[in-house]
């Protein structure tokens, strides 16, 4: 049942149900959702750790959105997926090689109108790049951290001109992971979240 609520709560952040700054008050969260006030209680517990929900002067509430929480969050984000791309080209396997083509054969295949469809096959070829690094504490420190991002539902991918660069990078990305050039991934890992990040603190503007 607590999963299932949890599950039904983050829905609703994510989707913009429940804004940021909506009071998470227990007692009316319960009622809204048909349940008792104890798994209401464990799945805000389990959204705090998401980062998704945080604690406000008058108790729980949906997290709120800033462009500085942003940069915090591209900051270590960069820092973390160029340590993946080196850490997959001196470490990956043939299966790991076969993976991140076809996570990519998937992207280039998606029709560029389709922004749902963009996300789910950038954030596969993403995490299918981290396992590929073969570092599990690496792999849940980025998984972890993207799930802050989950609060900005909009995808940077329908910017203007942004999804072909995706592929391009993408496909180089690959080059130098299949070549074991780990200094060339990590640089073009670093330069591609950058892009991410600049397009993010325009979008968070343009809706400010």
């Amino acid at each position: 049942m607590s999963a299932n609520v949890y599950d039904r709560i983050r829905e609703d952040i994510v989707s913009g149900a429940l804004a940021p700054g909506t009071p998470l008050v227990e007692l009316t969260m319960a009622d809204r959702y048909g349940t008792s006030r104890t798994p209401i209680r464990e799945a805000l517990r389990r959204l705090e750790q998401d980062g998704l929900v945080e604690r406000g002067d008058r108790g729980m509430r949906v997290r709120m959105r800033s462009a500085e929480e942003i940069l915090e969050i591209y900051d270590v984000r960069i820092s973390l997926e160029a340590t993946a791309a080196r850490w997959a080209a001196e470490r990956r396997t043939e299966l790991d090689l076969m993976r991140l083509r076809r996570a990519h054969e998937l992207m280039l295949g998606t029709d560029a109108t389709d922004a749902a469809g963009m996300a789910e096959v950038n954030r596969r070829f993403h995490e299918t790049l981290w396992v590929a690094s073969h570092n599990g504490t690496l792999v849940d420190m980025l998984r972890h951290l993207n799930a802050h991002l989950t609060r900005y539902p909009t995808t940077t991918l329908t910017w203007p001109d942004r999804w072909p660069t995706v592929l391009d990078e993408h496909a180089r990305l690959l080059d130098a992971i299949e070549r074991r050039d780990s200094v060339e991934a990590a640089k073009i890992a670093e330069s591609h979240m950058a892009g991410a990040r600049e397009i993010r603190l325009r979008m968070a503007s343009d809706e400010g």
